[in-house]
């Protein structure tokens, strides 16, 4: 078989492979596209060496999706308090589902505070982040390390 023959027989095999790979690589059309989703809650927690939080919130994502949740956080630390967040927010990265929000997040935090209180962190569960800002009223101060836990209700 000559040179030009086989070069002409094996490059449209070698295009078909390439192309499927590449299809292959790209993954699905909806994979491609993150949802905007944000959490608006409210907690209250207390803590003596191990900090127990609770709350209720809502997910809203930017396309029209709508879950209520549970929050709660348990953690433990060189920490002591008593404190609610009010009016909280909370912004999620990497979300593709709403159902992707739910889990356990992995979370360390700081924190201080005489009267008025306060929280901001970035939480993780896998590719998914979590960043958590509010304010409220109580006294805190410590640091801990623990799960921040969301939960359909």
């Amino acid at each position: 078989m000559n040179k030009t023959k086989l070069s002409k027989s094996v490059f449209p095999l070698f295009l078909s492979v390439a192309c499927a790979v590449g299809l292959a690589a790209a993954g699905p059309a909806s994979a491609a596209a993150d949802l905007d989703c944000k959490l608006d809650y409210q907690l209250t927690g207390w803590s003596l060496i191990y900090k127990h939080t609770t709350g209720t919130g809502t997910v809203r994502c930017s396309n029209g999706q709508v879950m209520r949740v549970s929050v709660s956080a348990k953690a433990v630390g060189l920490t002591a308090g008593k404190w609610h967040i009010d009016n909280g927010k909370g912004r999620f990265t990497d979300v593709h589902n709403i159902s992707e929000v739910l889990g356990r997040y992995a979370q360390a935090s700081a924190n201080a505070g005489v009267i008025k209180s306060g929280e901001a962190q970035v939480l993780s569960k896998g590719p998914v982040s979590l960043a958590l800002a509010g304010g409220g009223e109580g006294m805190n101060i410590g640091v801990d390390i623990g799960a921040f836990t969301i939960k359909r209700r």
